[in-house]
């Protein structure tokens, strides 16, 4: 690797290192400060103050770099050009008959990695720790009540209840509320308690409704069929269930039902488009924005930088104060009218594709058409 790649390299690392530890900082102490009495309460049966706030906010940091990596890899472009030229050391490196793109390759290459390591975090990392995610400092230790948002599965069953108990994979007061097909024996299944559970041997995952009272002496009936496989099962069926007990077969992920709204926040794209595929699933716009924005991201992510150097290297001006005013400006803009268009396709204002690209139609031509005083 060139001496210059190495230097633009560390410069860049550098600034988005302390950029980032500087804003998880500050976000974790005015946060900490303000749940303190959550978490010395928690302390007190759960373990080390230290360590309980360590581990939450090690996953929240996780949600925290996915928030912002774009603009801070902005940000860490812009203060790298701007070192160069503060210290006079473009016009010595631009003397020596080196262009402004070449100077510009490495440090484009560094945000695009930061730009592929925030898709590996939201798509690979952030699913699986989400029900660490979805707890908030009332919930440390997952095992509070929280409100339960209805969920259809596969089966068309919609699952529901009063509370849902993340620790315990229980639902309190469930009502599941069949699908004309499964309603042989009524149209809703209510019970005291519901606990999930993983497949065991040829056992598929599922619900097992305890204190059943609707419908009403279900050790005396049989399992309701649909394509030739059980989809609730009694216990003439199942030496397993005990009284007044239901099975009901769900593929319905237990976290993904606890995430409650939150749920398309922390889901990879797989899961959303498993979602939207599922005929019994009544989602809205929201969702569909969401698949399209996250396959838009990286674009987004490169065209925020493309605006910001050329303004950068077309200045005279070294002031590094007006520096951080220019990233500031040239984010927020960015960033106000990405959520704007994002929010009108929420609201079937805009088609949900067109709400994730138009960020993109207005802004591209803008860069590109800026780019070019970085052809010299």
């Amino acid at each position: 690797m060139f001496i210059l790649n190495r230097y633009l390299l560390r410069q860049f690392v550098q600034v988005f290192a302390i950029c980032f530890l500087s804003l998880t900082g500050l976000y974790i102490v005015i946060d900490a400060f303000g749940h303190l009495e959550h978490f010395s309460s928690y302390a007190e049966k759960g373990g080390s103050l230290f360590g309980i706030m360590t581990k939450y906010y090690a996953y929240r940091t996780l949600s925290f770099f996915d928030g912002t990596s774009g603009i801070l890899a902005m940000i860490s472009a812009m203060f790298t050009v701007t070192w160069l030229q503060r210290h006079q050391e473009l016009t010595a490196i631009m003397a020596a008959g080196i262009s402004k793109m070449r100077i510009m390759k490495p440090i484009l290459l560094a945000a695009v990695s930061v730009s592929l390591l925030g898709v590996a975090n939201r798509e690979l990392v952030i699913p699986r720790v989400r029900d660490e995610l979805t707890r908030d400092t009332k919930d440390l230790g997952g095992d509070a009540a929280r409100d339960l948002e209805p969920r259809f599965d596969r089966n068309g069953i919609l699952i529901g209840g009063e509370k849902i108990v993340m620790a315990e994979r229980k639902i309190v007061k469930p009502a599941f509320v069949l699908p004309a097909e499964l309603a042989k024996n009524g149209q809703q299944l209510v019970a005291a308690e519901a606990f999930y559970t993983d497949p065991v041997d040829n056992r598929p995952a599922g619900f097992v409704l305890t204190g059943v009272t609707s419908p009403s002496r279900v050790d005396r009936m049989a399992s309701v069929m649909a394509d030739d496989q059980p989809v609730i099962v009694t216990p003439q069926d199942a030496s397993w269930l005990g009284a007044n007990q239901l099975f009901v077969v769900s593929d319905l992920p237990f976290p993904l039902l606890a995430s409650g709204s939150n749920w398309r926040k922390y889901a990879s794209i797989g899961e959303l488009i498993h979602e939207l595929n599922d005929p019994g699933a009544d989602l809205g716009a929201d969702v569909r924005v969401t698949v399209h924005t996250r396959f838009v991201q990286p674009l987004m992510d490169g065209t925020l930088l493309m605006l910001g150097l050329p303004l950068m290297l077309s200045r005279s001006n070294r002031n590094i104060f007006l520096s951080i005013g220019i990233c500031i400006g040239v984010a927020t803009a960015f960033t106000l009218v990405a959520l704007t268009c994002q929010s009108l396709g929420s609201v079937n204002m805009l088609r949900p594709s067109l709400a994730a690209w138009l960020p993109l139609l207005i802004f591209v031509p803008i860069a590109a058409a800026m780019s070019q005083t970085l052809r010299t």
